[in-house]
């Protein structure tokens, strides 16, 4: 993954917040960073919304996709938090180099 494909990805960014998901556990992303979320696991999905710096997720489930490396390292594990939005597990703090929720059907 080149330096522009691993910035398409995630940007640097102010004192946004979002509120943390409602029921179920949520995870922390990287500190300073807004992560973007995409429709699909992988960079060459198109960009749905963009989380806030400080933001804290909840991952409904997990699937392998394109591999891309981030402030957690570097994975093929991308998070589903909402129908069609995934995000990349490098940039989010899960504590695992695994999978930490159900594999996303289908």
């Amino acid at each position: 993954m080149t330096t522009q494909d691993h910035q398409a990805s995630l940007e640097p960014a102010g004192d946004q917040t979002l509120a943390a998901a409602a029921g179920g556990l949520t995870f922390p992303l990287a500190p300073g960073y807004r992560v973007k979320v995409r429709s699909g696991p992988g960079t060459n999905f198109a960009v749905v919304r963009q989380l806030a710096e400080g933001a804290r997720i909840e991952i409904r489930c997990q699937r392998h996709g394109q591999q891309v490396s981030g402030p957690y390292g570097t994975s093929d594990i991308w998070d589903n938090i909402a129908p069609g939005q995934y995000v990349s597990d490098t940039y989010v703090r899960t504590g695992s180099s695994g999978m930490v929720a159900p594999r996303c059907m289908g």
